[in-house]
């Protein structure tokens, strides 16, 4: 079955409107893969334990089938402007929402996985509209290469310095000559290629992960609470790292199974949102089930799961351009959800950083646009608003 929703762009350099759109007999065949689905049955009590709960799974599961309304996401998303344009031969799709005032500053903000432009659909219009008084963004979202209404690449080596240098032609060819980026997850390492790689056009960058090594003398940079993070860093990655060593190694391996199953991509995916993010436990706490399916439903209409998990591969093979780690040297903004994989110690970050702003947030994990989307908005206004001035 083709991806859906997309349509043809016929020039290098041409720039069309798109509008999410899904037929309904894909809705139709999805429907009718739920209701054939063979969802394991459960250990006694094993809740999350093994993995997904395959309890929690099934119930999802018939929601999805007999509730949940796909048009309800879409009518979300093309309540915003979308485009696609050809990029280095890749069909790319964006959101490209403009303010009214007159000096508001490009903003570019990209995602990461398991996610899509989906996750900034609360932080778009408050950042494009603000109150009286606050920094205004000419806003530009894009799917990654290989996610969502973005092209599948057809060959080898769409890294993260690829994307970058991709989004870095999309942005001259919307008119910006300087641009802010934000990002979290794969979003803030392409975030920081471009940062180091473009400076004379990134004006700063924003990051919701951050991603270091550790530098020659570690211990004698690092606090006794950045100590603690880091030994609960250290034992939360001892058990949470299956799917990268996968999807870094035979990605193509785990892909069928998830491209196939409904029920199967909604296990791979769910099991992330509940272990990245401020939970305690509960998915429900921080994402409706209509969140989860949305989220979810992008990569099956898209059947792009198996392009996105191949940028770990990439990823994974990826030669550093400048040594080790190099120096990013834009002005930087580092904003920590507690909830989050990484929490680096500040002093390692300022190695490889020109660090500007550094802000504890007080509740939030991975998914900071979909789960404290204010937070996130009030950082990102301060930080470049202060660079700016």
């Amino acid at each position: 079955m083709a991806p859906v929703g997309t349509e043809d762009v016929h020039s290098d350099d041409q720039v069309e409107r798109f509008r999410v759109w899904v037929p309904e007999d894909v809705l139709d065949d999805l429907r009718a893969r739920l209701e054939r689905s063979r969802i394991p049955r459960q250990i006694r009590d094993a809740n999350w334990s093994y993995g997904t709960d395959l309890v929690y799974l099934a119930q999802l599961c018939e929601y999805w089938r007999e509730d949940f309304d796909w048009r309800r996401t879409e009518a979300l998303l093309n309540r915003f402007d979308q485009f696609q344009t050809r990029v280095d031969g890749i069909r790319l799709h964006f959101i490209h929402q403009r303010s009214e005032d007159q000096s508001a500053r490009p903003l570019l903000l990209l995602h990461g996985w398991p996610s899509s432009p989906y996750e900034f659909h609360r932080v778009v219009e408050p950042l494009v509209a603000p109150s009286a008084g606050e920094p205004a963004f000419h806003v530009v979202c894009p799917s990654l290469p290989g996610y969502g209404w973005s092209e599948r690449p057809a060959e080898s080596g769409w890294n993260l310095r690829r994307m970058g240098e991709a989004f870095a032609k999309l942005m001259a060819r919307l008119g910006y000559s300087q641009y802010a980026i934000q990002g979290g997850d794969w979003g803030a390492l392409i975030a920081t290629e471009m940062g180091r790689a473009d400076r004379q056009h990134v004006t700063g960058i924003h990051l919701s992960m951050v991603l270091v090594r550790p530098p020659a003398n570690p211990d004698n940079e690092v606090s006794d609470a950045e100590r603690a993070a880091l030994e609960k860093e250290a034992e939360w990655l001892k058990h949470e790292m299956a799917y990268d060593e996968v999807q870094s190694t035979k990605p193509d391996t785990l892909a069928p199974a998830l491209n196939d199953s409904p029920a199967g991509l909604a296990s791979w995916i769910l099991e992330k949102l509940r272990a990245w993010s401020d939970c305690g436990g509960d998915v429900e706490r921080r994402f409706s089930k209509d969140e989860i399916l949305s989220l979810v439903m992008i990569y099956w209409v898209t059947e792009t799961i198996a392009s996105s998990v191949r940028l770990y591969y990439e990823y994974s093979r990826m030669v550093p351009r400048f040594g080790t780690d190099g120096y990013v040297d834009v002005p930087t903004a580092c904003a920590l959800f507690p909830a989050d994989i990484y929490h680096p110690p500040r002093a390692w970050v300022e190695q490889r950083y020109d660090l500007r702003r550094w802000t504890l947030m007080p509740r939030g994990g991975h998914f900071a646009a979909l789960e404290e989307p204010a937070l996130l908005v009030d950082d990102v206004r301060a930080f470049f608003g202060a660079i700016e001035a």
